[in-house]
Order: C-alpha cells, then structure tokens, then sequence
C-alpha cells in the first residue's frame, strides 16, 4: 500500500514538472469562431467577443501576398503567449495590469521586438512580417501585442490617434497606455493629445477611445490601403479603405487617404468631397489642408488653393511641402516674387533638398532671370549631380543666354542619365541643326522619333535637315510622312516642292507650291516662275 501511494506521488510531481516547462493547457482564445474563419468578410460578421485578432490580421496577410500561410503564425503566437503565461504562474503574478512589466521584458528585452526608424515599407505593416523580422509599425507590434493580450485573457484595447496607433490597459480599475514603439512604455492621454493634435472639437470621432476589435481591424485597413496606393495598387487600395470607412466613418486619415487615391485617379471632385469630411473631423491636419490645396489646384481653383495651403503652413510651420505647393500656386497666377518668397522659406526647412532649388531655377526662369536660374539649378545639381530634370532647365537657360556650347553640354548630361528623354533628343537635335551639324541633328531627331513617331515637326525637321546636305530623296520622304500627319501643313509642302524641284519632278514640286501658298505660305513669284518655267 506504502509501494503503490510512493509511485502516484512520483507521478504527480513528475505531471507538474512536465507541465511547469511545457504549459499546453488551453490558452483564453480556445475555441472561438474567429479561430477557423478564412476569409475577411467572415470576420466581419462575427461578433466582438468571437473574433481572434490574430487570425484576422494573417487572413490579410494571405491576401496580399500568395505565399504567406497565416495558420503557421497562430503557433509561433501561441507559443510566444504560453511562455509569458509560463512565467506569469511560476512569479505568481495575475493575467491582469501586473502582467505587462512581463509581457514587455519577453516581447521587448529577450525576444528583440522593436519598432522601425522609417515607415517606408508596406510589407512591415503586417503580422507575419513583424514575427519574421521583430520589426513594425506602430500599429503592427501593436496588432501583435494585442494578440497576446487576448490569448493570456489581459484587458487590452487598440487606439487611434492622429497618424499613430497605441494599446491601452483598461479593466474598469486600473487604466493605462502601453507605447509599443518605446518598448511598451507608458505616456498620458495628455501627452498623447498634445503631441498627435487629436481633435477636440465637438464633432464626433473615433480618437483616444477603447477600440473593439472591429474597429482595430478597420484601423489596419486603412493602413493597408494606403499601402497599396504607395505600391500604386489604387484598387485594392480602395477596396481596403472604403472597408475602413464602413467600419470607422469618423476615422480622418481613412478619409484622406482615398482622397489621395481619388487624387491620382483624376477624380478631382470626389476627392475634394472625402479631404473636405476628413478635415470636418480634424480640422488641424496640415497634410489634408495641403492635398485639398493639391486638389483645387488640379480644379484650377488657384484662390481656393492658396487658402488651403496657407492654412497647412499655419497648422504646421516645418511642412516643407505646402511651401513648395504655395509657390505653383502663385507661378500659376504669374505672382513670382511671392513664388520666390515661398521657395526660399522651403529653402530654410530643407536646405537639402535639390527639388526645391530645381522648382527656384523654374520660377527665375520664367522671370526671364536666366542668371539666377543657372545658380539655382548648379545648386541642385551639387545636392543630386544626376538630376536629368536639372540639367534640362540649365539648358534652357543657355538656350535663352545664347551659350551653346554649354547648351549642349547640359542636353548630354540629360540623355546620359535619361537616354529617352524625348524633349532633350529633340533640342539636342535643334542645337546640332544651329550648329550646321546636320547629320548630328538628324540623328537625335530620329532617335526621338522611336519614343514618339507622330509627331510633324519632328519629321519636318529631319526633311529640313536632309535638305541642307542635298540629301533630297530622304528629305521627301520626311516631308511626306509630315503630310501623312498634318495634311494642311504649309511649311511641308513648301519644303517638298523645292525637295522635288531639285529631284526634276517638276509636276510635282508644282503641286505643293501652289497648296504651300493655298494654305498661306508666302511663296514669290520668281519661286513660282522657276518651277513653271522648267515643266
């Protein structure tokens, strides 16, 4: 009897070691609908407390790339949540606000968690890239935080703030935020406020509350539209957003965000429509203030722009990009020194970027100061030496200067870096053709014509080129397919009836010296008499 009671005491303590190293007891999300959903839409039908946050966010990881399997990331989830669990039990520590110190040395300290410098890649907005990399976005590691919260049964909501996404701790009693950016830091509702210009007018929006899940979903598909119009998928991105807006209508950014891909879209109203409820809900936002502006401008509502751009200044005095979008607004409405003014306020933000003294040599050049234009594109080309867009307004410049030579030079380093730059092809060809290096000039011009082969001038040119070293059998040719394009152009027709007269095909150069003239061409009479006399 001694023998048998030893062995089920052996038992026993050996169960519990067992268990204390290897906890695969049920976690709290056991069982709930959300756990077998496959699709997006099935998530959204579930109620609150059925939906598994987790699997919804890897259900879209699955739709946007072909090769992620979300369902192999539930595990690595669930094993990083029993082993907090784990040791929550062994320290005899509640899954209640005590647990987050825990949570937040595993996460953080031994697993290397931690948030990205630069929201420049898509990719780290989702789960399954934030379990692969340890890196993320404020509202992916707060997706994953999230995520272990439901599976140890912990009071955690997801909240949104303007541009920003943080976990709170909230069980009734204990109340407080958990900045999952800073290592699951803590900071005030007030700094928080005070930092993200949450609104705190009196319309009604979704900032600083406890988000159910739903909402903490509709808060990621924003985020994930935006993606995809970064990625320059404009419908899925506007699947995701207007998704978002059903789900969280007084969420501004979600709002912004299809305005912008309404922008791109060329659908200029109805991206007024969304910036303008966007701002009804946070009026302070300088980025929406400015694309509005971009969006009146593109409206050709250059007083309804500037507004909107002054406006974006106001809101925020280091927005470079309102100072630039300022300047074309004036440059439209030929108000140059204010363009002036503007671009050397930008030039005081940003004193590294070459866009902006490229935008400087533009206005000075349509101020005729070719002087101060020059200046003003060297000094982007310092900043960004392979600048194709530079080079290109220098050479305009000493087009206008009469510098050739240096034209020239300039049209080079265009096409070094820009080889179907047509413009450049095109210009180079004329500085060759004011040069008398006709072959040269036809040579550019023909190499233009493979990027854009109906274009009359172009053909005009290479037949006057042609003409020039006698060569009129390919000059005809040329002016023809100038006719084949533009039967009315006058300049043609006068070019090839001298390209036949010289060919002896007098009948014909009588034909086109007399539409040349029909069609207003001044032609003499000793022209005139030349092409008679010899038919």
């Amino acid at each position: 009897m001694k023998k048998t009671f030893s062995v089920i005491i052996w038992i026993l303590i050996f169960s519990s070691i067992v268990s204390a190293g290897q906890d695969n007891s049920p976690l709290e999300n056991e069982g709930k609908a959300g756990l077998r959903v496959k699709r997006l839409d099935q998530v959204l039908r579930l109620k609150d407390n059925e939906i598994d946050l987790a699997t919804a966010a890897l259900i879209v990881s699955e739709n946007w790339s072909d090769v992620v399997y979300g369902r192999k990331y539930l595990a690595q989830l669930d094993d990083i949540s029993r082993e907090i669990r784990s040791r929550l039990n062994e320290k005899k520590i509640p899954a209640n606000y005590k647990a987050i110190p825990e949570i937040n040395q595993y996460l953080f300290e031994e697993l290397g968690f931690d948030s990205l410098s630069e929201a420049n890649d898509p990719n780290s907005l989702f789960l399954h890239t934030v379990l692969d990399t340890k890196r993320g976005y404020c509202l992916s590691l707060s997706i994953l935080y999230l995520s272990i919260g439901e599976r140890l049964g912990i009071d955690l909501y997801g909240v949104v703030v303007p541009g920003h996404f943080f976990v709170r701790y909230d069980d009734g009693r204990h109340r407080f935020n958990i900045e999952t950016t800073s290592k699951g830091g803590t900071a005030t509702d007030e700094q928080y406020i005070e930092k993200f210009k949450v609104p705190q007018n009196k319309v009604k929006n979704i900032y600083m509350k406890n988000l159910d899940k739903i909402q903490t979903i509709g808060c990621f598909l924003n985020n994930l539209g935006n993606s995809y119009c970064d990625v320059g998928n404009y419908d899925k991105g506007m699947d995701a957003l207007l998704k978002a807006i059903d789900i969280n209508p007084t969420l501004s950014e979600a709002r912004a965000n299809i305005g912008n891909i309404y922008l791109k879209k060329g659908k200029i109203n109805d991206a007024i429509n969304q910036y303008t409820l966007a701002l009804k809900i946070n009026p302070d936002d300088a980025k929406t203030h400015n694309n509005l502006g971009n969006a009146y401008v593109d409206n050709e509502r250059l007083v309804l722009a500037i507004i909107e751009y002054q406006e974006s200044k106001h809101l925020d005095p280091k927005f470079g990009e309102a100072y630039r979008n300022l300047a074309i607004a004036y440059s439209k409405q030929k108000r140059y020194p204010l363009a002036v003014t503007e671009l050397q306020e930008a030039i005081s933000i940003e004193p590294d970027n070459p866009d902006i003294y490229d935008q400087l040599g533009q206005i000075y050049f349509y101020m005729e100061n070719y002087r101060k234009a020059v200046i003003q594109y060297e000094e982007a080309i310092e900043l960004n030496p392979k600048s194709a867009r530079s080079y290109y307004g220098l050479a305009m410049c000493y087009n206008k200067t009469g510098e050739i030579e240096k034209e020239l030079e300039a049209y080079k380093k265009v096409l070094a870096f820009e080889p179907q730059n047509y413009a450049a092809l095109v210009n180079l060809g004329n500085v060759y053709f004011q040069q008398e290096r006709y072959s040269d000039a036809i040579s550019m011009y023909k190499e233009s014509v493979k990027i854009q082969s109906n274009e009359p001038l172009i053909y005009y040119n290479i037949g006057a080129a042609y003409s020039n070293v006698r060569d009129y059998q390919n000059a005809v040719e040329a002016y023809l397919k100038v006719i084949a394009l533009d039967p009315k152009n006058g300049d043609a027709h006068y070019g090839i009836a001298f390209a036949y007269y010289n060919l002896k095909e007098f009948s014909l150069a009588w034909k086109h010296i007399n539409t040349a003239q029909e069609l207003g061409i001044e032609v003499t009479d000793e022209q005139l008499r030349a092409i008679r006399n010899s038919l």
